[in-house]
C-alpha cells in the first residue's frame, strides 16, 4: 500500500498549489492529480452538483489505486467531504479557509476572507467562522470571476488586477491585518496581492497545513513511502492542459483525459 499514489483533485489547476506543498514535504510519494477544468468553477454550483463531481473524481482516483485522497478544493471540501468519507474506504484530506490562525492573531480585530460562493455559503464554513470569530469583524468576499481568469491563464492580466482591487478595498477600509485565501486557485494571486496590500497585512493560505496533515495521516495509517526511487507524478486535465503545464515545473507532464 505504501507504494501506491496519493490522489489529488480540484476544479481545475488551483490545487497544484497544494500539490507543490505536498511534493516538497513528501518528495518520495507518487501522486495523481486531476484537474476538472471542464467543470470549473465549482463555487457557483449547487451542493448536489459539487457532491456528484467530487464522487466522480474520487472514483477515478480509486481506479488508479490511490491510497489517500486530497480534496484540493475548498468548495468541494466544505460541501462534499462528509459524504465522501461516508461513501469510500480511504482516508480523505480536506481544505478549509485558515480562519483560526487569522482570528487568533489579528491585532486590529478584523480579518478578510476571499473565497468562492460555494465555500462561503457552506455549513462547514459557518461552523468554523462561528467558532473562532467572537469579537472579530470578518469581511467575506466572493471571488466572482477569479477562477475562470486563472483557468484561462490570465492570472497577471489587467482584468484580474482590476477585479482584485475591487474585492480588496472594502477589506482595507475595514482595517484588516489578515487576508485568508479560501480557494486553492488564489495562492497564484499572492505576487499581485503583495503589491496591493499594506506591509502589515498578512496573507494566509492552507497549503503547508494540508501537506503536514497529509503526512500525519499517512504516518497514522503506516502508508508513508520510504522508497528512494524517483516518484511518478501524473497530471490529468479534461480542459486546456497548456495552462496547467505552464504553472508546473517542466519535468511534470500533463496528459489530456476525458472524465
Amino acid at each position: 500500500m505504501s507504494n501506491k499514489p496519493i490522489g489529488i483533485f480540484d476544479s481545475g489547476i488551483g490545487g497544484t498549489s497544494i500539490f507543490k506543498e505536498i511534493h516538497t514535504l513528501l518528495p518520495h510519494e507518487h501522486t495523481i492529480y486531476l484537474a476538472d477544468s471542464k467543470n470549473a468553477p465549482y463555487g457557483g454550483r449547487s451542493k448536489d452538483d459539487i457532491i456528484a463531481l467530487s464522487k466522480k473524481n474520487t472514483e477515478l482516483l480509486l481506479e488508479h489505486n490511490c491510497k489517500l485522497i486530497v480534496v484540493a478544493c475548498n468548495t468541494a471540501t466544505t460541501n462534499a467531504i462528509k459524504v465522501l468519507r461516508a461513501s469510500y474506504d480511504v482516508p480523505f484530506i480536506g481544505i478549509e479557509p485558515a480562519i483560526k490562525p487569522a482570528a487568533l492573531n489579528t491585532e486590529t480585530k478584523a480579518i478578510g476572507i476571499l473565497a468562492t460562493k460555494g465555500t462561503l455559503s457552506s455549513e462547514l464554513f459557518h461552523k468554523t467562522t462561528d467558532l473562532y470569530s467572537n469579537g472579530i469583524r470578518v469581511i467575506e468576499q466572493v471571488g466572482e470571476g477569479i477562477v475562470p481568469l486563472i483557468e484561462e491563464g490570465k492570472t497577471q492580466s489587467d482584468e484580474m488586477k482590476a477585479l482584485i482591487e475591487t474585492y480588496i478595498q472594502p477589506m482595507l477600509d475595514a482595517n484588516i491585518d489578515y487576508l485568508v485565501l479560501g480557494c486553492t486557485h488564489y495562492p497564484y494571486l499572492i505576487p499581485m496581492l503583495l503589491d496591493m496590500l499594506p506591509k502589515h497585512v498578512k496573507i494566509i493560505d492552507s497549503g503547508l497545513a494540508v501537506a503536514k496533515q497529509t503526512k500525519s495521516i499517512l504516518e497514522q495509517h503506516d502508508l508513508l513511502n520510504f522508497s528512494t526511487r524517483r516518484p511518478e507524478n501524473t497530471f490529468y486535465s479534461n480542459g486546456n492542459k497548456t495552462v496547467l503545464q505552464s504553472i508546473l515545473d517542466q519535468k511534470f507532464d500533463v496528459k489530456a483525459l476525458e472524465f
